[in-house]
């Protein structure tokens, strides 16, 4: 098993991308690729050699540098098997629970639908590294596009299993405005309010938020916390599932 090293790009006006090396092969790849040319600039700046795009979901900002990033390093791109058609210039297919060897990383995939119906998510368990596209944000997760809520719930479900130590590695900066939603539902969580402030400091300090740590998420992310009794009674469905409970709140933040 392999620990990786993670470099974060920003692209465009908030997304995130993020190059994986494994120093054991030499492989490289690259997490969502929005656009070709701010990847092609890091990759010079270190003179590494592209191997690998891994792909959560088929949005344009996610793999919108695909095909270019193929055409010039010859990579192969791994992406949702339950989306492979919207997926430029896909090679491997894959899905829930199988295991992709990144040199010698290896990710377990979860399928995370909700936001897209063939949204995966990329966990390295040696690297304490989830890549989770747009399924999981830090105090937030995307909109159900796609899917259902109760498809969505399952989604986040399944990732806040991970375990605490986990680096939620998710593909936009939106954190300060969730933090500012999140806060008008949990208005009594003091977690809440402390990483509220936290966040505050360290956008006023143009400085990134990503990535999180899942076990602050679990405490702090409504979207996480819809099985909780407060989230349910600040939502005004005290006695209501938690699939409900998370559809308030989503379409809530989808208004705020």
């Amino acid at each position: 098993m392999s620990v990786l090293e993670i470099v974060q790009i920003p692209t465009r006006r908030d997304n995130y991308v993020y190059l994986l090396r494994d120093a054991e092969t030499g492989s490289i790849g690259v997490v969502d690729p929005s656009d070709a040319q701010p990847v092609m600039e890091e990759l010079d700046r270190r003179s590494w050699q592209l191997t690998h795009i891994l792909n959560t979901h088929h949005h344009g900002d996610h793999t919108g540098g695909n095909v270019e990033l193929k055409e010039r390093y010859g990579c192969t791109i791994v992406g949702p098997r339950a989306d492979h058609a919207r997926i430029p210039g896909i090679d491997v297919q894959v899905g829930d629970s199988d295991r992709y060897a990144f040199g010698e990383a290896r990710a377990e995939v979860f399928d995370v639908p909700g936001h897209t119906h063939g949204h995966i998510a990329f966990w390295f368990a040696e690297s304490e590294a989830l890549f989770c596209g747009d399924t999981l944000f830090a105090l937030g997760c995307g909109r159900v596009f796609e899917g259902t809520f109760e498809q969505m719930w399952a989604s986040l479900t399944k990732l806040r299993a991970l375990p605490d130590t986990t680096r939620v590695y998710c593909a936009h900066e939106y954190t300060q405005a969730n933090a500012r939603f999140a806060l008008t539902v949990e208005t009594g969580n003091q977690a809440l309010k402390d990483r509220a402030a936290e966040v505050d400091a360290l956008r006023t300090a143009d400085k990134r938020t990503v990535p999180s740590l899942l076990g602050i998420e679990k405490a702090t992310n409504p979207f996480l916390r819809a099985d909780e009794p407060s989230v349910a009674r600040a939502v005004g469905l005290p006695n209501a599932g938690p699939v409900d409970v998370f559809a308030e709140v989503r379409e809530r933040k989808d208004n705020f």
